[in-house]
């Protein structure tokens, strides 16, 4: 595999875990990824791979059946898997900030009822935020809960009504946790959200009275996921599926998990330009020109040699923000910062690579094809690029301020 993207001080477990994981994805993954992705297939048979290893349960506690590894086992898991195919991290990436999002903010009974079946993968998790009129102003969101009395006038029941937008594994989930807006009295937006556990079946249509899951998104790339709005007329929710039991705390529980998330897209990026190097590398020092080898010749040499350094630095700094959520410090700062790096890095990257393949790489026939559509969603995912440089412009004037 070569020196790219190896990293210091794991333990026998995380060494064993990361063995097990990439012949897992060179196995059962590369050999069938483009095939699956031409014809936007959802990855059954290797979803079903995955439970087996384990992989749905990484993270949840093992009080709940899960393996209880750290953030920084499970970035390095994605960037295993997104090297493989950049899709099928994206099935566990929802799945994944969804459990983390009940192991810091759920209550007891929440954590009881939903963490052991996420760990086996019984129940897939997704989450959602945007919607068709904002995108990273999470602020402006309409989606709304009323707050009403139950059957019976026994307890409360909120009823929920609004559009949702861009919920990786919309259909394929049987739980979305949805911020939506609940009139809390408080002087503060971000005060009057809450995130609501909504369980539902996977499928296509109106999975359940007043929810409705239109179909895919039609994607440039990323695809085998699927990517679906949700819509939300008149459902009727109890108030004990709002996350952490009290309403107004939706905001905050979801910026958690998105740290957490952008760490992960930060291994996605790592990931796919590993892939988009490997290629590159490979294939240079197959074609001839002139009488050579084009590795031989200096601009394909050169041409390399940053892309091989943009790599080991995306993952560096990836390796990072991981380990700093891991030591329970706020890392929003390093999760920016790793998430811009890579996902840019790995657009250049997978470019690189595109042009050192010339006119094969406009080609269906080859993989880099493929990951060519695959990097700009990264630009996009978890926090655009503009919205990550205000990020940590912002906590770095935090950081460095005057007096």
């Amino acid at each position: 595999m070569g020196r790219l993207c190896e990293t210091e001080g794991l333990t026998e477990i995380q060494s064993e875990i990361l063995k097990t994981v990439r012949v897992f994805v060179d196995r059962e993954i590369l050999p069938v990824a483009n095939e699956l992705e031409h014809a936007d297939e959802y990855p059954d048979k290797i979803v079903a791979g995955m439970k087996e290893l384990g992989l749905f349960g990484l993270t949840i506690p093992e009080e709940y059946g899960g393996l209880g590894e750290s953030l920084l086992t499970y970035a390095l898991v994605v960037e295993e898997i997104a090297r493989g195919w950049m899709s099928i991290s994206g099935i566990i990436n929802t799945h994944f900030i969804v459990a983390y999002m009940l192991m810091q903010h759920g209550t007891d009974e929440q954590k009881h009822y939903f963490l052991p079946k996420m760990a086996t993968g019984d129940i897939h998790g997704a989450f959602s935020m945007s919607e068709p009129g904002c995108g990273s102003d999470v602020s402006a969101i309409r989606t709304k809960a009323t707050r009403t009395a139950g059957v019976d006038g026994a307890g409360d029941t909120w009823v929920v009504d609004g559009q949702k937008m861009w919920i990786t594994n919309g259909g394929t989930s049987t739980l979305v946790a949805v911020l939506v807006k609940t009139d809390t009295g408080a002087a503060s937006v971000y005060k009057n959200m809450s995130t609501f556990l909504i369980e539902k079946p996977a499928g296509f249509g109106e999975v359940m009275p007043g929810l409705t899951i239109p179909g895919k998104i039609d994607k440039m790339g990323y695809k085998g996921v699927d990517s679906t709005e949700l819509i939300l007329d008149h459902v009727e929710l109890p108030a004990a599926r709002i996350l952490g039991g009290q309403a107004g705390q939706g905001f905050y529980q979801m910026m958690d998990g998105v740290e957490v998330g952008r760490v992960n897209v930060a291994a996605r990026g790592c990931g796919v330009a590993w892939r988009a190097f490997e290629l590159g590398v490979a294939y240079a020092q197959q074609r001839e020109t002139f009488g050579k080898k084009i590795a031989e010749h200096q601009a394909v040499l050169f041409r390399l040699a940053e892309m091989a350094t943009k790599v080991e630095a995306g993952h560096q700094m990836m390796v990072r923000a991981a380990k700093k959520k891991d030591s329970g410090d706020r890392n929003d700062l390093e999760a920016g910062m790793a998430k811009y790096l890579a996902s840019e890095y790995c657009s250049q990257v997978v470019e690189g690579s595109f042009r050192i393949h010339g006119g094969y790489g406009y080609s269906k026939e080859y993989e880099i094809e493929r990951l060519y559509r695959e990097a700009p969603m990264l630009l996009i995912g978890e926090g655009t690029a503009d919205i990550q440089r205000m990020i940590i412009g912002r906590r770095l004037l935090e950081d460095y301020k005057l007096g």
